[in-house]
């Protein structure tokens, strides 16, 4: 089953732009495709190696910071050829 997630990383810290860097750094190293813009990062693939995945980068974003908010949302397709029709 493939996704699309969205996702955005908030460092609650004042030293947060190293972290948001190093995660956004570690989803483009993966082998997902993923599209960013200003605002979020959007990461597509199969749901369980995706998920897998997500797990264990948002447990190291975890433990490199005191206080961090991670905002996903996820939709059942993957969403990452979408072109606006209007």
């Amino acid at each position: 089953m493939q996704v699309s997630i969205e996702l955005t990383l908030t460092p609650l810290q004042n030293n947060f732009e190293e972290h948001i860097m190093r995660f956004i750094k570690c989803l483009r190293a993966s082998d997902f495709t993923v599209l960013e813009n200003p605002l979020s990062t959007q990461v597509y693939g199969e749901y369980d190696k995706l998920m897998i995945f997500l797990t264990q980068e948002i447990k190291k974003a975890f433990g490199a910071m005191d206080h961090v908010l991670v905002h996903m949302k996820m939709i059942k397709s993957n969403r990452s050829d979408y072109e606006p029709f209007f």
